[in-house]
């Protein structure tokens, strides 16, 4: 017998003018699914302005199950209770351009973003780290690795290893996307307005400092990842690609039809790979959804270095220390006790700042 309840139905928009709401038989809760993939793609919570239903709810599921890949290491801490109980979150954004321009490599992370987002404070905060980091990796037989090969020497595990000894901050899900399917996912979401830092021309990207520019995925990518013509180097190719990732949030939240719906999820098939699995996506949209009202952006800030006739990025202990203190404020941790004793160290004796130094102990994460 139909339901004379509202709540036992979910809403559809339908076409007319007026835009209201008429229902269909469903799972209320089927419905904070959809929208979560532009998250999962770009580790940044969306809004929930899709079309549901259940033939979309089961397509997300699907979808998703693909992209799940276990780092096959222990996590730094309970996961699941950050979540059940509404702790901030962190999340680990690796970007890789295997597969793009005809490479079909392992390839290098040339992207990395720890993603930290606070439900409470509706915040989200993302930090870069330069590819060319000097950095232990784990389980490597070398000294010190520029820190976009951890990837490729270990897979995500290992790379989620070597960032949480780097900031002494937990890991608690990773997501590596293929760059080259940037171009698909902003093609999804019907392409992206920017404001450009500087004027440039780069493949398909031609843009001018100042003005207002749409960008469709083809000239996304390239303008992510043009590098050498910009004065600040990595550097300044991460504030941009920290800008696509802030406009494809933006135009996430403003998707409204079925098919452009579609798009979104069939450019993940084959270029996301995460540890977050279909169920801790359902939790995490429900206790995260409404973390996009503040979204602000840092970058880990190193010194250019020449070792053994390689280029790397050193990074200063104070750096460290500031960086990391501000990544686990924004997690609700105390300030870090590993790197507070680094430095201090670094400042009794300064012949032992040489800058290689930075991230060879383990972290302890007993305080998390």
């Amino acid at each position: 017998m139909p339901s004379n309840n509202k709540n036992d139905f979910e809403p559809v928009y339908s076409r007319r003018a007026d835009k209201k709401p008429h229902y269909k038989k469903g799972n209320k809760k089927k419905r904070r699914i959809i929208g979560w993939s532009v998250f999962l793609v770009f580790l940044l919570i969306v809004g929930s302005g899709l079309v549901w239903g259940y033939g979309a709810y089961k397509s997300a599921k699907k979808t998703f199950t693909q992209t799940y890949d276990s780092t096959n290491i222990q996590k730094a801490r309970n996961v699941s209770s950050v979540i059940q109980k509404g702790k901030p979150l962190s999340i680990l954004l690796l970007g890789t351009d295997t597969g793009a321009l005809g490479r079909h490599d392992t390839g290098r992370t040339d992207t990395m973003i720890v993603a930290t987002i606070n439900p409470k404070k509706k915040t989200i905060h993302l930090t870069s780290i330069a590819r060319d980091t000097q950095v232990n990796v784990p389980g490597d037989t070398q000294q010190y690795e520029k820190i976009n090969a951890a990837y490729t020497i270990g897979g995500p595990g290992t790379a989620v290893k070597t960032v949480q000894n780097l900031l002494d901050i937990p890991i608690d899900f990773y997501a590596i996307i293929n760059m080259g399917g940037l171009e698909t996912m902003v093609n999804a979401v019907g392409g992206v307005d920017v404001v450009p830092p500087l004027t440039f021309q780069y493949g398909h990207a031609n843009v001018v400092k100042g003005k207002k520019t749409h960008l469709n995925g083809q000239q996304a990518l390239d303008y992510a990842r043009m590098r050498d013509d910009d004065p600040r180097g990595d550097y300044g190719r991460q504030a941009r690609q920290r800008q696509i990732i802030k406009k494809l949030v933006m135009k996430g939240l403003n998707v409204t039809s079925l098919p452009r719906y579609k798009s979104i999820l069939s450019s993940l098939k084959g270029n996301m790979k995460t540890d977050m699995t279909f169920d801790d996506m359902i939790a995490v949209r429900a206790k995260y959804g409404d973390a996009t009202h503040h979204i602000k952006s840092q970058t880990l800030q190193g010194e250019n270095a020449m070792i053994d006739g390689l280029s790397y990025q050193v990074v200063p202990q104070t750096e460290l220390l500031r960086v990391s203190n501000d990544i686990r404020s924004t997690l609700g941790l105390s300030k870090s006790k590993k790197l507070q004793s680094s430095q201090t160290q670094t400042d009794t004796d300064a012949s032992t700042t040489t800058g290689t130094d930075t991230t060879g102990n383990q972290s302890s994460y007993n305080g998390y």
